[in-house]
């Protein structure tokens, strides 16, 4: 466990979340609270992350809210695995909710045709073991597991198939083990923002993420809780603290719970 930022008070945020009346988690999965996995239906959360975040929701008064870069219909495993009361998908443009579905948030056209178009040759690389997603606002293409010469091949030939696609409200992002198209005008900010706005202003909150996508995520948390990258090695990044999973992971939920069920 390191603190990269050596402004923030880590001893005075726990302090804080002792005495809090509102505690917020938002946690990514892939990478986060489980380790990445070729086939993501069997990625299964770290040992013990599931108690914890179990006992922080029930005895501690933790809200829990799941951020993933998956599609909502493709979390249904993990969200079965873990307590949560909300959870977000497509890098914030799906929302499972008890405030009900995510209202005004649909691609404009010109981004979903710019997608169509984009996806057949993605879907070409499949033949050299690339994994494809078609999400509501994205295509991406996953190279993680897959042998370094036919990563290199998918990484070349899909950089010359996407060149120019970024007209018409797409951006490209680069993630661990892959590459996205995706519509502009949302990300996991977007759910960061959403979430924060359901609580009080003295409301003690956190954000785990371990990717380049969780960066803006980061950002969005500012100075209104702690933002924590969560990956075996260190990169340059936005967050407050570094977690070295599994261990560490599990070493800062078991913290939380101590500090808010001390409450």
């Amino acid at each position: 466990m390191r603190l990269i930022d050596p402004a923030f008070d880590l001893d005075g945020f726990f302090g804080r979340l002792r005495e809090a009346s509102e505690r917020l988690l938002i946690l990514d999965y892939d990478g986060t609270l489980a380790p990445f996995h070729k086939h993501p239906e069997r990625a299964l959360p770290y040992p013990r992350v599931a108690d914890l975040l179990k006992r922080a929701s029930a005895r501690c008064s933790t809200r829990v809210v799941i951020v993933s870069g998956r599609r909502l219909a493709d979390l249904r495993g993990p969200l079965s695995r873990l307590p949560h009361d909300e959870a977000w998908g497509a890098h914030g443009w799906e929302r499972l909710s008890p405030r009900g579905p995510l209202a005004g948030c649909v691609p404009a056209s010109a981004a979903l045709r710019g997608l169509m178009l984009a996806e057949p040759a993605a879907r070409q690389l499949a033949i050299h073991g690339a994994r494809v997603e078609r999400k509501v606002a994205s295509v991406a293409v996953h190279w993680r597991g897959i042998p370094e010469a036919d990563a290199e091949i998918v990484r070349t030939r899909l950089a010359r198939a996407w060149r120019g696609a970024e007209g018409a409200g797409l951006e490209l992002m680069a993630f661990d083990g892959g590459m996205e198209l995706r519509v502009r005008g949302r990300d996991k900010a977007d759910a960061v923002d959403d979430a924060l706005s359901a609580c009080g202003p003295d409301a003690v909150c956190a954000y785990l993420g371990d990717d380049t996508t969780d960066e803006s995520a980061f950002a969005a948390m500012g100075e209104r809780g702690l933002a924590v990258l969560v990956r075996p090695q260190l990169r340059r990044t936005r967050a407050h603290l570094w977690l070295a999973p599994p261990r560490e992971l599990t070493a800062f939920l078991e913290r939380w719970c101590l500090s808010a069920c001390a409450a």
